[in-house]
């Protein structure tokens, strides 16, 4: 019997009322992040991975869907459960110079919440359990960090203080917003790796938001990848298949955008079909049939324009396209898992990120 998720989204949609009229930023999405694993949703800029992320997290409450944790949705929930919820669901956000408050020391920062929950008794515990939280993080030695205020680290550090942070009330998952965008790449690694750590060791589900498929292809290896496209998953499946046989033009387009050290898998890409149209359709006026097909190269005018696909399986993994689902080669699709593809190879940080 398969694992029951931590977190649980279903038929996820999130409208949002603006002058021009209502606009739906997700509409219609499901998704499942278990213990101990990673759920990288990976997409351009204003396809609604925050706005999943968000709902995800409690922050906002969604149009309509479910969020579902350990198997209760948010809005059956008692105070005692919710208080459960928001200890065991923790938000890293994006910006490291944005996310501390300027005039709290990294001790206040990380105790806050501690003391808040009456989770230490005294500075003293108080303290000693903040120095442990930078240790996790890497931050050592702590009574080097402790006492400092924002302005006084780089970085990479003020990002390790917002995990530590997040991990001061023992959480079940994380939920990371584009947690390395900020980051230069030797520190992206390192940060990254130090996730993957508590990952493994403290056995915390990852919903892990990124515009960056090197970065997800790093991270979420051994997990899964949904791709999103103006509000809608169009490609879901283990990281290996994903990356390794991209089957959404949008997918490939993505994968085609990254940059490659390999001089042959460079001039792969490179040689692929180019898309129609660099121009994203607005929200306020999405195109009839598949949102993609106005840049899609794989365009078939009366088939791509009518209809919305549906998300199915297709090779290992849902796809929502109407040419993939025509062309596919049927499998039995009773055997498709999300677990990570047998004989698969973690990729190496330098050929990563």
């Amino acid at each position: 019997m398969s694992e029951s998720p931590l977190l649980k989204l279903s038929g996820l949609e999130q409208v949002f009322d603006t002058r021009k009229g209502p606009v739906a930023a997700v509409g219609g999405v499901d998704l499942e992040v278990k213990a101990g694993k990673v759920l990288c949703l990976v997409g351009e800029s204003g396809c609604g991975k925050t706005t999943t992320a968000r709902a995800a997290a409690g922050i906002t409450r969604p149009t309509s869907g479910a969020v579902e944790f350990r198997g209760k949705s948010l809005t059956e929930m008692n105070a005692a459960e919710r208080t459960d919820y928001r200890r065991s669901v923790q938000y890293i956000h994006q910006d490291p110079y944005a996310a501390l408050n300027p005039t709290r020391t990294v001790f206040s920062t990380l105790t806050a919440g501690l003391k808040r929950h009456g989770l230490v008794k005294g500075r003293a515990e108080a303290r000693a359990k903040a120095a442990d939280l930078l240790r996790l993080v890497d931050l050592t030695p702590p009574e080097s960090y402790l006492d400092s205020y924002p302005h006084q680290l780089s970085g990479g550090q003020r990002q390790r203080v917002n995990v530590a942070r997040s991990l001061a009330m023992d959480p079940k998952l994380l939920i990371c917003d584009e947690s390395t965008s900020m980051l230069d790449v030797s520190i992206r690694v390192s940060l990254l790796n130090t996730l993957g750590r508590l990952r493994d060791e403290l056995d915390v589900g990852f919903l892990f938001i990124t515009h960056d498929l090197a970065v997800a292809k790093y991270f979420a290896w051994d997990g899964e990848i949904a791709v999103m496209y103006l509000g809608k998953v169009v490609e879901h499946g283990p990281t290996p298949e994903v990356i390794g046989n991209p089957q959404h033009p949008y997918t490939k387009a993505l994968i085609g955008a990254v940059c490659e050290p390999d001089p042959d898998l460079a001039k792969a890409n490179r040689s692929t079909e180019q898309l129609r149209s660099a121009e994203i359709p607005s929200l306020h006026d999405l195109p009839a049939g598949c949102a993609f097909h106005p840049r899609c190269p794989a365009f078939e005018p009366g088939l791509c324009d009518g209809e919305r696909p549906l998300l199915q399986l297709a090779s290992r993994r849902n796809v929502a396209c109407h040419v993939v689902a025509r062309d596919r080669v049927p499998v039995d699709d009773r055997t498709l898992t999300f677990d990570a593809v047998p004989g698969s190879r973690r990729p190496e940080p330098e050929s990563a990120i």
